[in-house]
């Protein structure tokens, strides 16, 4: 199977969107909500790109190396947000800029080998 080979990074991604949905919701409950905008956006992008990159690497695309590198970029703007968040006690954020992280290591590394 052409997806066996994206497995690693196909549930990097996958992990990474279902944390970045889960800390949007969390912070939209938070009180003052005008100071995570720009975290709740890219929480929504981040999630989406990812789902976006484990399906084309689940259809074993030619363009999945090319979606894994912008894939990677967003997952970096993401985590280097919600740190700034969890520096100051968000739990949701701290776990999500974990997993974005992380992801967007394997995402960097399956870019280069495709």
């Amino acid at each position: 199977m052409a997806h066996q080979k994206f497995q690693d990074c196909i549930q990097a991604c996958n992990a990474c969107a279902t944390i970045c949905s889960h800390c949007a919701t969390e912070c939209l409950k938070e009180e003052h909500l005008h100071h995570l905008t720009k975290c709740i956006q890219l929480d929504l992008e981040c999630a989406a790109i990812c789902r976006s990159a484990a399906e084309l690497m689940s259809l074993g695309s030619e363009f999945s190396g090319g979606l894994c590198k912008v894939c990677a970029d967003v997952c970096k703007a993401c985590a280097e947000e919600c740190e700034k968040h969890a520096k100051m006690g968000m739990e949701h954020c701290r776990e999500c800029a974990e997993a974005c992280y992380k992801c967007a290591t394997i995402c960097e590394e399956m870019a280069l080998v495709v």
